[in-house]
């Protein structure tokens, strides 16, 4: 599907993004598979590799609708209160005109002039620079945004940080990265389970056969078992690991390309809002490695402006590089990259560190004087002059 213009990549994203969420879905089938080969070579120890294929195989079939009917209900659970999860871990509350007059009337400005429908304002005490957008339904719409970023950036920044976000939500990337999430959470639960089933199982060096940790005993069986049997144990326990790490890495991966597409595409969404790509790339560029939310876990700041947490060599990064996304706003929106921004409270600290050290190279600390200081010369004397040889109790001597 061809794209050319902003709303046909808003088209051809959705449209892949389907896609893509259908394969994340077909993961969690993948992991029950993973966990029938585990179960079949426990139960049935002695048996060759095309035994616990064909058997899993029917595993999965009749597994199926339970598996689809817990991973909705996973779903329906996140639906309706995977807002106050967040709200729980983050801290954020709503706010009101009265309570934040400003903030509150830049979005409402924002919503009236496009004819978008008021999302909930939220405020998350935390000097993290960051925001963020939640919700499943026009009724859970909510934008959040740090203390921090409201006292750092001007009016024009926080305009075009609030356009980013309802971008997210007219795009419908609030909705699909909440599924996404909850599709990856499902994946990794079971991964870790099956995962830990399978490391509670031990390979049973005299009998040649599977055994739980709470079943081991001492017994020894007869030497004589199935050797090509056993073989295909381990090999049915290597093809599920294969399956359950390929399976959670592939859930990362879909994530992620869901994710950092449709941040530039938010980007691109604030200035068509805002008309002021300058006011984007600066706000990227003061919110640039200040965005770290502590109590946050990784699915929340996946959802944030920036996300300055990082994988190995970037390949788990959830978010585009504030570079890339500036050179992006640059190239496409004609806006004007100033470079690295240091906060006025950062300038301020530092030029007060300076003037401080300056100082003190230039004037050196008075030496010690006095008959208590260690100091060779005499005290000074109260009323005596600076050339006078007289003091207030006659010559000196």
């Amino acid at each position: 599907m061809a794209a050319y213009g902003l709303y046909t990549h808003i088209a051809s994203n959705k449209f892949r993004s389907m896609l893509l969420l259908a394969g994340l879905f077909l993961l969690i089938y993948v992991l029950v598979f993973a966990g029938a080969l585990v179960g079949e070579v426990f139960a049935n120890s002695d048996r060759p590799l095309n035994y616990y294929l064909t058997h899993a195989s029917r595993d999965l079939v009749a597994a199926f609708p339970y598996a689809t009917i817990a991973a909705a209900v996973w779903i329906v659970i996140a639906y309706f209160f995977h807002q106050n999860m967040i709200d729980a871990v983050t801290g954020g509350e709503s706010v009101t005109r009265q309570q934040e007059p400003r903030l509150y009337n830049l979005l409402e400005n924002l919503c009236i002039s496009r004819g978008i429908p008021m999302p909930k304002l939220k405020l998350m005490d935390s000097p993290a620079l960051n925001a963020f957008a939640t919700g499943l339904n026009r009724r859970q719409y909510s934008i959040t945004v740090t203390t921090g970023l409201l006292q750092a950036l001007n009016d024009q920044e926080i305009e075009a940080v609030l356009g980013h976000e309802l971008t997210h939500i007219r795009n419908g990337d609030v909705q699909l990265m909440v599924v996404a999430v909850i599709i990856a959470g499902v994946v990794g639960f079971f991964g870790e389970l099956f995962f830990r089933m399978f490391t509670n199982l031990s390979w049973n060096s005299s009998g040649g056969g599977w055994s739980s940790s709470s079943s081991r005993s001492s017994s020894s069986s007869s030497s004589d078992h199935d050797s090509k049997g056993g073989g295909g144990a381990v090999l049915a326990i290597v093809i599920a690991v294969a399956l359950i790490v390929l399976a959670w890495l592939l859930s990362q991966v879909v994530k992620l390309a869901l994710s950092r597409s449709r941040e530039l595409l938010a980007d691109a969404g604030s200035v068509e809002l805002t008309k002021n790509p300058d006011a984007m790339i600066t706000a990227l560029r003061k919110i640039e490695n200040r965005g770290e939310l502590p109590g946050a876990t990784s699915a929340v700041m996946e959802l944030c402006v920036d996300n300055p947490r990082e994988g190995f060599a970037d390949l788990f990064a959830t978010h585009p590089s504030v570079d890339s996304r500036v050179k992006a706003l640059v190239q496409f929106a004609g806006g004007h990259d100033p470079g690295p921004l240091a906060l006025p409270s950062e300038t301020a600290s530092d030029q007060t560190d300076a003037a401080e050290e300056s100082a003190g190279e230039r004037i050196p600390p008075p030496p010690p004087r006095g008959p208590w200081s260690g100091s060779s010369e005499p005290a000074a004397i109260p009323g005596a002059g600076s050339t006078s040889s007289n003091g207030p109790w006659g010559p000196h001597r």
